[in-house]
């Protein structure tokens, strides 16, 4: 079975910047592709090649079974994209915005009508379906925007960072939401800044870094690339985290890392539980005193250090016309739209 999207060699380049060099990945129908990587790696410029947004300078991609450059109508009628920021009309209702959508996608008012109801029902947005979405709060419009790219019950989904700025809980219940189309069916491209939201939702990781991809694998594939154990350890006193340090060095398997502000040091070891005591032992022998001390696997931050040399934030370069290409945020419901219009962007 051929994939729901399959991309090969994009390249596509900004000035001086290039922003795509080589990036080919598949992603199976119905699973989820999680696309990580620090800031200004390309994540939202491959999004928006594969949602027709952008035109590559070389390099070929499918979404659906359907070219993206030589049949970019088709391929809009066949997928849903949430962006970065929330494409919603502040100056209509939840009701008014999800009808519109639909309208643009050639929808009869009655069905369009009929969706949007459907779709207020599902996100819990009923009670509010007739404010103007200005009064919503920033959970609200996130689903609100993430019901608008399903209108159509798109085959296809694109999720560009879809939990950005939202609370613990409207985080949850949005992963709630994504499972579900998961289970019935859909298929999924979802970037993230989020760790845990790709170790939680993703089948398969992409790590891409300055336009390329260099890593693929699910979350447990990656996590074994870099191996062993993690011992973290939060100093009391901040004038004993260089004391700390020469104590672990005998036990570490690597370079440490430092979080000065936490105090907080976390160096990989092996030896299981026998080496987590031997350090406890040896910090006591220092009379350093500690806050907390464990050991853990390694997460996704660890293979992101490993194979990028630096850690994701939580805010992408990418926005405003990084490396990324751009996301146009000054206008954000021009990609939605254009999308939902089938207008060449």
């Amino acid at each position: 079975m051929a994939p729901a999207i399959q991309a090969e060699n994009l390249v596509k380049t900004f000035g001086d910047v290039r922003a795509l060099d080589g990036v080919s990945l598949d992603v199976p129908e119905g699973t989820v592709l999680g696309l990580l990587g620090p800031n200004g790696a390309g994540k939202t410029t491959t999004v928006r090649v594969l949602t027709t947004l952008l035109r590559p300078d070389s390099g070929s991609a499918v979404v659906a079974g359907v070219d993206v450059l030589k049949h970019p109508n088709k391929v809009r009628s066949l997928i849903g994209l949430s962006g970065q920021y929330a494409a919603v009309d502040e100056y209509l209702t939840g009701r008014e915005n999800l009808q519109m959508v639909g309208e643009l996608y050639q929808m009869s008012v009655r069905d369009a009508k009929a969706r949007a109801l459907e779709l207020l029902e599902w996100f819990n947005l009923t009670e509010a379906a007739d404010r103007t979405a200005k009064t919503y709060s920033g959970g609200m419009r996130r689903r609100l925007d993430l019901a608008a790219a399903l209108v159509v019950r798109p085959p296809v989904m694109f999720l560009d960072e879809p939990t950005t700025g939202l609370d613990p809980r409207n985080r949850l219940a949005l992963w709630e939401v994504i499972e579900t189309l998961v289970e019935q069916g859909t298929t999924l491209l979802l970037t993230t800044q989020y760790l845990e939201e790709a170790d939680r939702l993703a089948h398969d990781i992409a790590v891409v870094d300055h336009g390329k991809v260099i890593a693929r694998g699910t979350a447990d594939q990656l996590k074994a690339q870099i191996g062993g154990e993690r011992v973290e350890v939060v100093v009391h006193r901040r004038d004993q985290v260089s004391e700390a340090l020469a104590a672990l060095a005998p036990y570490a398997k690597g370079d440490p890392a430092v979080e000065k502000n936490t105090r907080r040091i976390t160096v990989p070891v092996s030896g299981g539980a026998k080496v987590l005591a031997d350090v406890i032992r040896e910090l006591d022998t220092r009379s350093i005193e500690i806050d907390d001390i464990g050991l853990r696997r390694p997460t996704l931050d660890d293979v992101f250090l490993s194979l990028t040399g630096h850690a994701t934030t939580a805010e992408d370069a990418e926005n405003g016309g990084g490396a990324g290409g751009g996301t146009d945020a000054g206008r954000p419901g021009r990609d939605k739209q254009a999308v939902a219009a089938g207008k060449d962007a």
